[in-house]
């Protein structure tokens, strides 16, 4: 046994079953299981640092504070950003067009789960997005934080984390459980892209602040991860095609790639001037402006960032199931006989009647 092959709790590996992966115990030189145990130990860990990512944007934006001052101070920097408000104003169906995206892409996601016959890998995809949305309900109702009123004095209800965000970037993770894996890359990297404008536009709506629409990519990041980690654990998952991407995969995720990049170095240059606003308005409406503009990048930035992480974290691997035993057809098989259920078949049978010359 390899050094990196993981051995069952009683210090011996599990003998090969009829459903293992054997070809490619031969190929790759590695036990049957320990393919699946890498995926999981990495997915695991990718959930367990979007918890703890998650965590710390809770305390640092939510429990103190000064992160509640620069979330308002992004929210009303909307009103100062003329771009914005001009935008807002001179289109007022987006507001209807961003919910019909919304159920548009739930359809989609169950539409090509049905069509091409993946019934359970549907239901999981369904399943993550409820999770996270029902996670996302929990949190608004019991998640400690303080009381916060509009200028009108009316109290404000917690939108912690976004909704839309952790809708649209549900089925966004959820298409990577349902396509194929050759069509992976552009599927989930052209949602991601939508689930950025969804995000994007929630913040320029002042429905969420910048820490919402950021504890949404992290949580979504966190269940779908949760969920790949217990598929590996089933077994679940084979190596995929080591290819160079595609073009049609290459138009989606380099402007992924840029989103992302583009939008933590610019949210976190101009996050140093923005916290230092004064504790008591009046404020200057530049600084709120570019208060604005910074929860606007930062926002795009993680969210952008969490589907490439999760791209990465299945690279060459397919979440459509195992492979099915190898089995040889022909004469000769067949005059050795059917196989039992958990016997495994290779290129040569036992029948002894005939003889390679």
């Amino acid at each position: 046994m390899a050094s990196y092959d993981r051995p069952r709790t009683g210090g011996s590996p599990r003998p090969l079953r009829a459903g293992d992966t054997w070809w490619y115990a031969a190929v790759a030189g590695e036990a049957a299981g320990s393919f699946a145990t890498r995926v999981r130990t990495r997915t695991r860990r990718g959930c367990l640092g979007a918890v703890l990512l998650l965590t710390v944007v809770y305390a640092g934006l939510v429990l103190t504070a000064t992160g509640r001052r620069w979330g308002d101070a992004a929210t009303t920097g909307r009103r100062a950003d003329t771009a914005v408000a001009a935008l807002l104003r001179d289109h007022p169906s987006l507001a209807g067009l961003a919910t019909l995206s919304l159920v548009l892409g739930c359809v989609l996601l169950l539409a090509v789960g049905l069509i091409r016959r993946r019934y359970a890998l549907t239901g999981l995809a369904a399943g993550g997005v409820v999770t996270a949305l029902a996670l996302t309900g929990l949190l608004r109702l019991y998640a400690p934080r303080p009381r916060l009123a509009d200028p009108g004095g009316a109290l404000l209800p917690s939108g912690f984390p976004s909704a839309q965000t952790v809708l649209a970037l549900g089925v966004a993770f959820g298409l990577l459980l349902v396509v194929p894996h050759r069509l992976r890359a552009p599927a989930v990297g052209a949602a991601t892209l939508w689930a950025v404008a969804v995000g994007a536009y929630t913040l320029a709506d002042g429905r969420h602040r910048p820490g919402d629409v950021i504890a949404a990519a992290l949580l979504v990041l966190a269940v779908f991860c949760g969920i790949l980690a217990l598929r590996a654990r089933k077994g679940d998952v084979r190596p995929g095609p080591r290819r160079l991407p595609a073009p049609v995969a290459l138009a989606a995720l380099v402007p992924l790639v840029l989103v992302a990049t583009g939008g933590l170095a610019t949210g976190i240059w101009l996050l140093g001037d923005t916290l230092a606003l004064p504790a008591t308005a009046p404020y200057d409406p530049a600084e709120l402006r570019l208060a604005h503009r910074c929860g606007q990048a930062l926002a795009a930035g993680v969210t952008a960032t969490a589907g490439i992480v999760l791209l990465l974290l299945l690279r060459h691997v397919d979440v459509d199931g195992p492979p099915p035993p190898y089995r040889l057809g022909g004469p000769f098989a067949e005059a050795a006989g059917a196989p039992e259920d958990e016997e495994l078949v290779g290129p040569f049978t036992e029948d002894l009647d005939h003889e390679i010359s």
